[in-house]
């Protein structure tokens, strides 16, 4: 499990999500959080995941038919989507979803009805805020910062959503009970799926004109990476991940 899974699991441990639980997982893509989920409310609770973009939702459906899990259901949809369990929930769980929001407040203001009293909604967002160590250049790795920093702001997203996390939440019916943040770190010894994540959105860097395939070189950008950190000896803070839990009045 990596790091990022990890913060998503603790914070649905100390949202309170649970066996039994019905829960909305707004912003689904291809299910990953969805599954994290459903183990945890297990065969007496139930999963709707719910996604704009029709080809994430096959993929978390297949996702689900390949898991055996029959407690899932995938709708098509945004945060004011609806359906018959509206309205009901235990919970509401979103990752790295209200950055590409216009407007985060009313975007979860439009949660607020889909859950009963005492519901919980809470949400995991990445910042981009500029995070170094001025002692120990790590050129390449502030260059693959750059790229995903520009991608994400070209694409029209908030860069600093973790820090907003608390003013989101703060909207009418609901009380906001926790904000956390850690760091990815990345030392000399440690592994983080640098790589891949670059791999997986290599088009949208080439469609923006931020990097070519070239220059990526994914297929040792990994390798680089770690060797840059061992050469200097140097810990990188890779970026910011805050998650923020609110609870229906």
């Amino acid at each position: 499990m990596n790091h990022v899974d990890e913060m998503t699991e603790r914070m649905l441990d100390d949202a309170g999500i649970g066996p039994g639980m019905r829960v909305l997982d707004i912003g689904c893509g291809p299910g990953a959080v969805s599954l994290m989920i459903v183990r945890r409310v297990g065969g007496t609770g139930h999963v709707f995941g719910v996604d704009q973009n029709p080809q994430m939702l096959e993929l978390a459906r297949r996702a689900a038919r390949d898991a055996g899990l029959s407690n899932l259901t995938f709708i098509e949809g945004g945060f004011d989507v609806a359906f018959t369990e509206r309205g009901t929930l235990d919970a509401v769980v979103g990752r790295r979803v209200l950055m590409y929001q216009p407007d985060a407040s009313l975007a979860v203001a439009q949660l607020v009805d889909a859950i009963r009293p005492g519901g919980v909604i809470a949400f995991h967002e990445h910042d981009m805020v500029a995070i170094s160590d001025s002692s120990t250049p790590l050129p390449l790795h502030d260059r693959v910062r750059s790229w995903l920093r520009e991608m994400l702001r070209l694409e029209g997203a908030n860069l600093h959503m973790g820090f907003g996390l608390h003013s989101a939440l703060s909207v009418g019916g609901l009380a906001v009970q926790r904000v956390r943040a850690e760091a990815n770190v990345l030392t000399p010894t440690s592994t983080y799926p640098v790589g891949a994540i670059i791999r997986s959105v290599l088009p949208r860097l080439q469609h923006l004109g931020i990097a070519t395939e070239a220059e990526v070189d994914v297929a040792s950008l990994d390798d680089r990476l770690a060797a840059e950190r061992r050469e200097r000896n140097a810990t990188c803070l890779w970026e910011m991940v805050f998650c923020a839990w609110a609870r229906k009045q």
